[in-house]
């Protein structure tokens, strides 16, 4: 796992190995966001040996010296003052980064590398699970397993999966389930035994381009809850242009989503629960979306 990935324009990187690349943006990384870097946060997170520590910095100083300097007093290098990063650093891998640290397995940093507190996940997929599911996803693949439901228990399925996707909550997987012959979301924390049925075919219509849900892109407006004060603070925290702010989800995840950032959907706007700080302008444009039986104060038309 990497903090950042390349731009397209890195002529100075040209010809640079991508196990290098990597450390370097790991160097810019620990400019950027702690202004201190030094050999052994190299040689902890990569296990180079320090002579190579020692090349990576240079190397890095030697192609972007208007980012970085020695300090003589702390023996280590710092961020300079006109600092631009080279590397694209991502925003939602920065802070996870930040707040659970680097980790792949071979050589992992554990904990949050600066002091973070993050809500504890209490719905975690097991790995045995998950690792079955994304297989099939990408060989093209049927599973059977076991699967726990609240209106039909314990049985035995067998799906197709294409996607995995969460609703903030829960990791789901988007399938299709042979048993109802449609397209379901079944949550992966539900799910024992799976086995990728590698032999049996798939066929057309169990395939993603037959899910009509997934498929329908819905065009959503958000804006400030019309019953809630301070409108203003609610445009700056979302960045809306002109108090609204627009989003384009597939018809599947909408209801999770607009659940998951507390919008009141209802034509009324009449949620009384501060927590509702947005409001879906038009609730009509949810009309059938079948996620939106999870969009708070929806009401069907129909």
């Amino acid at each position: 796992m990497t903090s950042a990935s390349l731009t397209p324009n890195d002529s100075p990187l040209n010809g640079i190995s991508q196990t290098q690349k990597e450390r370097l943006a790991y160097i810019e990384f620990r400019l950027y966001f702690f202004g201190t870097i030094g050999r052994a946060d190299l040689m902890k997170r990569f296990g180079v040996a320090p002579a190579g520590a020692t090349r990576d910095l240079a190397l890095y100083k030697e192609l972007f010296s208007d980012n970085i300097e020695f300090d003589t007093v702390s023996k280590t290098y710092v961020i300079k003052e006109n600092f631009a990063p080279a590397f694209e650093h991502v925003l939602e891998r920065v802070l996870t980064a930040l707040s659970q640290g680097f980790g792949d397995g071979v050589n992992p940093i554990a904990g949050p590398l600066i002091q973070c507190e993050i809500p504890v996940a209490l719905n975690r997929p097991r790995t045995d699970v998950l690792a079955p599911i994304t297989r099939a996803i990408y060989l093209g693949k049927a599973v059977r397993l076991q699967y726990f439901s609240h209106t039909s228990g314990e049985s035995e399925r067998e799906i197709v999966p294409f996607a995995i996707a969460t609703d903030g909550l829960r990791w789901h997987a988007r399938a299709f389930d042979r048993k109802s012959q449609d397209f379901r979301d079944f949550v992966i924390s539900r799910m024992r035994s799976p086995v990728v049925l590698t032999t049996a075919s798939v066929e057309k219509h169990e395939k993603s381009d037959s899910d009509i849900q997934w498929n329908r892109i819905v065009e959503l407006t958000l804006v400030p809850h019309p019953d809630r004060k301070h409108p203003e603070i609610t445009v700056n925290d979302y960045e809306m242009k002109n108090g609204e702010l627009h989003l384009r989800l597939r018809a599947a995840m909408a209801g999770y989503i607009l659940r998951q950032w507390h919008v009141d959907c209802s034509p009324e706007h009449n949620l009384e629960d501060e927590a509702f700080r947005l409001w879906l302008k038009d609730p009509l444009t949810l009309y059938g979306v079948s996620s939106a039986i999870f969009a708070p104060g929806y009401r069907s038309p129909a």
